[in-house]
């Protein structure tokens, strides 16, 4: 498998756009200090190479009243392939889930999501989640306070970088990757967010299957 190493630039690059990626080309440049054709061609390369994924806005829940995080385990039936897929496709359409990770342990998977209240929650868990074919079981936490939230990879300049070629089965269903415009962007900068808990069922165990 053919690597590519990334220079101090191309770093300081990625570390620019990560803090702001509403730069216009020519800022961009001046940061890093090139010209602004080389800086563009850099970025346009890290792009091709995957570095780049996407460029997004960071919303702000609170102000959008969305005021509710929870971790949630979910545990399967079986851990075949076709069932894994199959959960893995539901949770994609699922709005609210913010992040998923197939996990080591006792679960299958945990489920960071997102939501305007407490009956929004029980929606998704009982309505939704439950729902999925080959849940066996899921059990949820509310988190009190968001007390650290970064966005920003640790990227030391002073280190060398290898890239890997990444796979594009990696992401289902991902809308296609925009390019870098080097033209001034809008962009939302996302604040701390203190989220409320309240009780849900008791300890929050839900079953997998509804009466």
């Amino acid at each position: 498998m053919t690597t590519t190493a990334l220079d101090r630039i191309d770093i300081k690059i990625l570390n620019e756009l990560q803090q702001n990626a509403s730069l216009t080309n020519v800022e961009l440049a001046s940061r890093v200090n090139l010209s602004p054709s080389p800086c563009l061609a850099r970025v346009r390369t890290l792009e091709k190479l995957g570095v780049i994924d996407r460029r997004i806005a960071v919303l702000d829940p609170a102000v959008l009243g969305i005021g509710v995080t929870a971790f949630i385990q979910v545990k399967l039936e079986r851990q075949a392939q076709p069932s894994l897929e199959s959960f893995t496709r539901s949770i994609d359409r699922l709005g609210e889930v913010m992040e998923c990770y197939l996990m080591t342990g006792d679960n299958d998977y945990l489920l960071r999501v997102m939501v305007s209240d407490i009956e929004a929650l029980e929606d998704l868990i009982v309505n939704k989640l439950s729902r999925i074919t080959g849940v066996s079981s899921i059990r949820s936490n509310l988190a009190l306070k968001r007390i650290s939230h970064k966005t920003v990879l640790p990227i030391d300049t002073n280190r060398p970088v290898q890239v890997k070629p990444c796979s594009s089965s990696r992401r289902l269903d991902r809308p296609a990757k925009q390019q870098y415009d080097a033209s001034p962007q809008a962009r939302i900068d996302g604040g701390m967010n203190l989220e409320t808990s309240r009780i849900l069922r008791g300890d929050g165990q839900y079953p997998s299957s509804l009466p």
